[in-house]
């Protein structure tokens, strides 16, 4: 009788995962996530500080991990890095678009300019990541890409109209391709979260005159009366990345404390 304990495999075992975005916060917390899962994580960020640090996170942890500055609205840099990323390991499973900025601002208070600016990362930096991914994840028989959009994708929420259009044409470009791959092995979906406590809401919080106040009224709209953690949303992320969800084809899975439910 072999009394020997099995090694238990991670869910992304030997996977190649690029994800944009990921020198901090979700971006961040999904690289380590994947990392742990056993994916071979290549991180891809504007920002080569924070960028390597994720990467020295996850060697910290005996995981293996690449970063590659890149700027989702370059064509250019994307395609170079998609070839690097290639060149390196021989493949690309997974890819996870989560870059992304916020501006507010109505219709008429936001700038032709400003407006070019969300769209273009939020939403253009997605397609073009799709663009040079897809054609490398047919080449080893399927994939799976992972779109991070918002709460503001699902409803409109005032006073920040860019970036609400920016994240309803991330829903709508999953649905669009999920649709046009499925039947190529290739499954695309969309995970739509909440407010959570990335780096950016912390030191919001963190530089109000009333922290505990200011937390309390980042929390109130919502039923669970909380905001959530980056890492509620990189499991969110894990589950679509995975063989758990092979029968989810443009799913939008909303991880926000309830918010979109009310």
């Amino acid at each position: 009788m072999n009394s020997e304990i099995p090694i238990s495999m991670g869910k992304l075992q030997n996977k190649v995962a690029a994800i944009t975005g990921a020198a901090d916060g979700i971006g961040r917390e999904t690289a380590l996530l994947f990392a742990k899962e056993g994916a071979r994580v290549i991180v891809l960020d504007i920002n080569d500080v924070q960028g390597n640090r994720t990467v020295e996170m996850i060697k910290e942890n005996r995981n293996e991990g690449m970063f590659i500055k890149m700027d989702v609205t370059k064509a250019l840099e994307v395609e170079k890095a998609v070839k690097m990323i290639v060149s390196t390991y021989g493949r690309l499973d997974i890819l996870v678009n989560n870059t992304g900025v916020f501006m507010e601002g109505d219709v008429v208070e936001t700038s032709e300019s400003d407006w070019n600016r969300i769209i273009n990362i939020n939403l253009t930096g997605f397609f073009l990541c799709m663009k040079y991914c897809i054609p490398e994840m047919l080449k080893n028989g399927g994939g799976s890409i992972v779109n991070v959009a918002s709460e503001a994708g699902v409803v409109g929420i005032a006073g920040q109209v860019a970036y609400n259009v920016s994240k309803a044409g991330v829903i709508a470009l999953t649905k669009s391709t999920a649709v046009d791959y499925a039947l190529r092995n290739i499954r695309i979906n969309c995970i739509s979260p909440g407010r959570c406590l990335t780096p950016l809401v912390q030191k919001i919080i963190d530089d109000s005159e009333n922290p505990e106040e200011t937390m309390k009224i980042l929390s109130e709209d919502r039923p669970l009366r909380r905001i959530g953690s980056p890492r509620e949303i990189a499991n969110g992320i894990l589950f679509l990345a995975s063989d758990d969800a092979l029968y989810a084809i443009g799913t939008v899975l909303s991880i926000d404390g309830g918010y979109t439910v009310q």
